[in-house]
């Protein structure tokens, strides 16, 4: 009999989640970063292995919202944490013990599903303090050395006790679930946490406007939104050199996920305060959250 169960990457911001998943899934699907709160929506990533499929969801950092896009944020974070078979909660071995996920999360249960504590960055404790913290749980260090295989491996193990018997839900061979358009808008939000200040990637978006997968090369036409004007005149840069830049990163990268050559134009606009706006919000795919709801 087959195993196939939905697991939920959770955690505070930039504590490794995204970096896991991409390990386990042997693809660059989530953005990586080290500024926090790279992540915006759940990124799902499934792994088959024999006769067990994992469906892996990397989720938004769980933190105190400041306004209405982390609230959005969170509250994504913590629905989906309810509908998973299994909970990994990720917090950096360094920082060690990990606090309790129902505090960390602000949840007024903890989630129905099993909670099973992994230590991240362990290549940044000693060997001694990593052998007594995996004496309680998993340590994962860098990905893709000798010592990280072997943590994904007992991670994969311990989670495949909790997940149930039934027959898989995607092909073997998929990696994802996400539409390639949502992959468009990730690449280039990496892109600007890469290339762009501290503060201004927070207030980067992106939205295709057109989407040609018939045409080679690939034709991709979006448009990236910051909240000041001054901020346009960062993303665009001197004679068009960062804007360029942004879309040259996010087409390397969609070019190695489809294997396909990829044309992509963007331009900049403003558009004020969108990361307060409910309206904005919607448009770019955030749904809306339980305490909007309530006092609706």
């Amino acid at each position: 009999m087959t195993r196939c169960g939905h697991v939920a990457l959770a955690g505070a911001p930039n504590v490794g989640k995204s970096t896991l998943l991409n390990a386990l899934v042997g693809e660059h699907l989530a953005i990586v970063s080290p500024k926090a709160q790279a992540t915006r929506l759940p990124v799902t990533g499934i792994r088959t292995e024999g006769d067990t499929q994992f469906v892996f969801h990397d989720l938004p950092g769980l933190l105190d919202p400041g306004y209405l896009m982390q609230r959005r944020m969170v509250d994504q974070a913590v629905q989906s944490m309810d509908r998973v078979d299994v909970v990994v909660h990720l917090h950096p071995a360094a920082d060690a013990p990990a606090p309790s996920l129902v505090a960390l999360a602000g949840l007024d249960r903890p989630p129905r599903a099993p909670v099973l504590t992994v230590y991240t960055k362990g290549d940044l404790v000693s060997a001694e303090r990593r052998r007594e913290l995996e004496a309680e749980a998993p340590v994962l260090t860098v990905a893709g050395d000798a010592a990280g295989a072997a943590g994904l491996d007992r991670l994969l193990a311990r989670v495949r006790e909790h997940l149930p018997e039934a027959p898989f839900q995607f092909d073997p061979d998929d990696l994802g679930t996400q539409p390639l358009r949502f992959f468009v808008v990730e690449y280039l939000r990496e892109a600007a946490f890469d290339l762009l200040g501290d503060e201004l990637p927070y207030a980067f978006a992106a939205e295709v406007e057109e989407f040609r997968e018939d045409k080679r090369p690939m034709y991709i036409r979006v448009t990236l939104f910051v909240e000041r004007e001054s901020q346009k005149g960062i993303v665009v840069g001197r004679g068009g050199a960062t804007i360029k830049a942004i879309g040259a990163h996010a087409r390397a990268r969609l070019e190695a996920l489809t294997g396909t050559p990829v044309f992509l134009e963007s331009w900049v606009k403003v558009l004020p305060k969108w990361r307060r706006s409910p309206a904005a919000l919607s448009r770019f795919g955030f749904p809306v959250s339980s305490s909007e709801k309530e006092s609706a």
